[in-house]
């Protein structure tokens, strides 16, 4: 599930935005104390910003451009300006897209999907979501409030299954198929070897129930 930040001051616009987000199936947070607003998003650890420009006491451009020093967070402006000059410094500051108000919530959420898919997913599809929880294939670690595992390649091939399937069981059979390319030569205590190695790793970060079992038949994650 995607995290997605709202940076809006003005509550009614911000409770319907979220609750639309919610209702997509996005993890919303929102922001409601603006001082330090950069520090906040660079802490939050979402996948995208939602940022409009004018905020208590401070400019969001000047916002988006001290993120941009630290992170490559994706980022749309959401604001009541909208010539082009108001659009130009935007994405002169670093900012992905820029709608103005009022909006079309569906258009706003089709131009987040986008920008969301070219962000994470682009680069065959080497991170993966559920729950809030990130599974970098590329780098074989597993990210969860911002704490993370390095796994093994055994623990990455189970993972990336479980995640690609995510919402139906995985049977045994087909995890022992991603893990040794042939079930043929493969003792059936191995899976289990690894899958609670696994599962060790995974509580040190709060995940103990991520991976149910579903006995006789094999694993399962939710969304």
């Amino acid at each position: 599930m995607y995290k997605i930040l709202i940076v809006e001051d003005e509550i009614n616009i911000r409770d319907e935005l979220a609750t639309f987000l919610q209702t997509n199936g996005y993890d919303v947070q929102t922001v409601v104390d603006f001082c330090d607003v950069s520090k906040q998003i660079l802490d939050s650890d979402v996948h995208l910003i939602l940022l409009d420009l004018n905020l208590p006491g401070i400019d969001g451009n000047h916002i988006a451009k001290e993120v941009r020093k630290q992170s490559n967070v994706p980022m749309i402006i959401v604001t009541s300006r909208n010539t082009d000059l108001d659009e130009l410094m935007s994405m002169h500051m670093g900012a992905d897209d820029f709608v103005s108000k009022p909006y079309n919530l569906q258009i706003l959420l089709a131009r987040m999907e986008r920008l969301l898919n070219r962000s994470y997913e682009g680069d065959n599809g080497s991170k993966l979501f559920v729950a809030g929880v990130q599974l970098d294939v590329a780098k074989s670690t597993l990210t969860y409030n911002k704490q993370s595992i390095e796994l093994t390649k055994n623990e990455l091939r189970i993972m990336t299954t479980l995640f690609k399937h995510k919402n139906r069981i995985v049977l045994r059979e087909e995890l022992m198929s991603e893990m040794w390319d042939s079930d043929m030569f493969v003792d059936d205590n191995a899976l289990t070897v690894n899958m609670n190695r696994l599962r060790k790793k995974l509580a040190y970060i709060d995940l103990e129930n991520f991976i149910e079992t579903k006995r006789g038949m094999g694993y399962l994650i939710n969304e």
